[in-house]
Parts: structure tokens; sequence; C-alpha cells
């Protein structure tokens, strides 16, 4: 019997590891851009996610498609096997793992002895035995793929009753394939940097520091000119507030006792007499507390992240800063200031407050959604 030896499958090729590699990062993102759009609310990240991860599916699938043609149209070769050795694995299932040493002969073409794994049926253990000759098919092209087969024709089935084969001389070549941990770890390396990408990209929002003081003011903001006035505490404030002055630098609104900026109203009104005019006077910085709001306008030609402060979500600064009050762990809170800028780029206010039980925060965008809290320690 002409024998010969079959080449084992390779383990993982550079092809295989750049594929593990792009795989693993397009996981990444995807997974990355979908946890950070629910977290941020964004749902263009929420939708992107998925869809990528569906794209590259797609993409892959058909770059495989020449080669499953290729493949598929050579027809699988039937041959006859003698089973020189075999191996009954641990499983508590009625298919049980079994390692075969068979010596595959099949017709006009020398025998290979090959080493495979397949499951078997607990009733049909006692058919394979050593020394049995049973029916195979396999791949022309990759003979490691070889596979009993567990119902052949009756034509096989009486050729293999009738037969007789000597074992081929040689060991058996491993037909599992052996990628070791290489491709694991290129793929989880993949994972890993698409993800950090995607986070590095959100850093601002995802991360933005908090800068408010620990006793819950903020850094005093010097400017080169200020005007302060000062509304009556009698009447109610639901139009201009009569009296503000604005600089170029700066200008503030100061109510007296008996009033607040969380009135019905009363922030719309301050910030609309501090842009008297609406000529929409861009603000590099707004800073609201109980009594008092200081505008810092962007100096004229400045190429600063500025935003038009009379688009702030007046209507929810109210519940904004009674959930900063009392979901953010601070006892018997005493003070509280907003302040809203966009260094990051997009609208950021930040809602601190401080008492006796410590100091927080929370920050929403520019629609009053909150992102983030920070609560007390």
């Amino acid at each position: 019997m002409t024998t010969t030896t079959v080449a084992p499958p390779t383990g993982a090729t550079p092809v295989d590891l750049a594929r593990g590699f792009l795989t693993g990062g397009v996981v990444g993102v995807s997974l990355a851009a979908f946890v950070g759009g629910c977290t941020l609310g964004k749902v263009p990240l929420i939708v992107a996610g998925p869809a990528l991860l569906a794209a590259y599916g797609l993409l892959f699938r058909l770059a495989g498609a020449p080669r499953r043609a290729r493949e598929g149209a050579l027809a699988p070769r039937t041959a006859l096997a003698l089973i020189d050795g075999l191996e009954v694995q641990k499983g508590e299932e009625t298919d049980v793992p079994v390692r075969f040493d068979l010596t595959v002969a099949p017709d006009r073409a020398p025998a290979f002895r090959i080493r495979i794994t397949q499951d078997v049926h607990v009733s049909e253990l006692r058919d394979h035995r050593a020394g049995a000759v049973l029916v195979v098919r396999y791949p022309p092209d990759r003979p490691w793929l070889v596979r009993i087969v567990k119902r052949p024709t009756p034509e096989w089935e009486e050729r293999a009753a009738g037969a007789v084969l000597e074992s081929a001389p040689g060991p058996a070549v491993a037909a599992d394939r052996q990628d070791g941990c290489a491709w694991s770890l290129v793929t989880l390396l993949g994972v890993v940097l698409g993800a950090a990408a995607v986070v590095l990209l959100l850093r601002a929002e995802l991360f933005g520091k908090d800068t408010d003081a620990p006793d819950g003011r903020s850094a005093s903001v010097t400017s080169s000119s200020t005007s302060t006035s000062t509304v009556p505490s009698t009447g109610t404030v639901t139009g201009e507030v009569t009296g503000a002055v604005t600089s170029s630098a700066s200008g503030t609104v100061s109510f007296g006792p008996g009033r607040s900026m969380l009135d019905r109203g009363a922030l719309r009104a301050a910030v609309e007499s501090l842009t008297a005019g609406g000529d929409g006077k861009p603000a590099l910085t707004v800073v609201v507390q109980e009594q008092l709001l200081t505008v810092v306008f962007s100096p004229a030609g400045a190429d600063a992240p500025a935003f038009d402060p009379r688009s702030l979500p007046f209507d929810r600064v109210p519940a904004l800063v009674e959930e900063a009050r009392t979901t953010l762990g601070v006892d018997s809170p005493q003070t509280w200031q907003l302040s809203a800028e966009r260094l990051t780029g997009a609208l950021t206010i930040r809602i601190s407050v401080a008492g006796a039980g410590g100091s927080a925060s929370l920050e929403a965008d520019g629609q009053g959604v909150v992102v983030r809290r920070s609560p007390a320690r």
C-alpha cells in the first residue's frame, strides 16, 4: 500500500493575525460607541455602534465568498479508513468526543494517517473500535478535514464490511489547528485599542473635570470693566430687568432680599437685561447664584469658544438645582451655583451645591439633560 504524509494545518498566519486585530478593533469601537452614546444620550453614537458591526460582518462575509465558492466547487472525496486507535474523552452528554487515529486509504491515491476528534453517540461506541473499518469523507484539497460518515450509502457500507486495510507507517498527523494564544491576544489588543480610541475622542464629554472650588463657589473672574445693577425685591420679574447695565467685558444682575434667580422667569429676564438690543452678544461664561447673575462676554474679535447666553435651558434650571440639592448626598445644602461654558466644544452646565455634608455637583448638556454626577464623598 502506497502511503504519503499529509501536511498538517498551519497555525495563525500573519493574515489571520491581521484579520483578528481588525475584527477586535471593530468590536471595540462598536461597543465603546454604543456605551458612550447611551451614557451621553447621543442617538447617532447609539446607532453607529451596531451599524458598524453589522457592516463589518457583511463585508467579511462578502470577502470570503470567492473562497467558499472555490471550496464548494470541489466535490468531497469518500474513502475507507482503518481505526488504528481511539481514546474516548470525558463527557456527560449523549454525544461524547472521541479522538481517532485513522489510516485513510482513498481509491487511486496514497494512504495517509491522521488524528481527528469527533463526537460519537454513546450507543454507537461499540461500533468504533481499534481495527474496525469506517467510511470517511474529506475535501480533496484539505485532507486534514476528515470526518467519519455516520450513515454511509449501502455501497460504501458493503465495501467497509468486507475491506481489509493495513495501518500506514509513521505517526498520525494532528488535524486540529493549533493557533495558540497569539490570535486571541492580537484580537483582544484590537478590542482594547478600538475602545480606547473612542473613549479618547469622547473624553471631554465623558470625563469633564469639575473646575468648581470645594466650597461650591467658582473662581473669581477678572475683567477690565464691570458694571452692576440691582433689581428691587418687590414686584415680579417677567420681562426686562430695568437698570441692568453691561460693559464690553462682563455684566451682573443682583436681586434684593426675598428674590431668587430660581423664581419663575427671573433668570431669563435677568439674562435678557444684559443682552438688551437683541444683538446676541456671545458669552464666555455664565455664573448664577441664588441672587446674583454674572455674564463674562467674549471680547470683540476674539476666537474663543463662546455661546449665546439666551440659549440656556432656563425652564430646566430650577429642576436641576433641586436635583443637585436632593440626590447628591449633601446634607443640609446651604449654597448652590450654576456655571455654563463651552470650553470643551459643547455647552456644559455645571451645578454645584455645598453644605454641612460637603460639596457635590452635576453636569447637564445644552438641553438640560444630566450627563454626569459627582456625589458627595
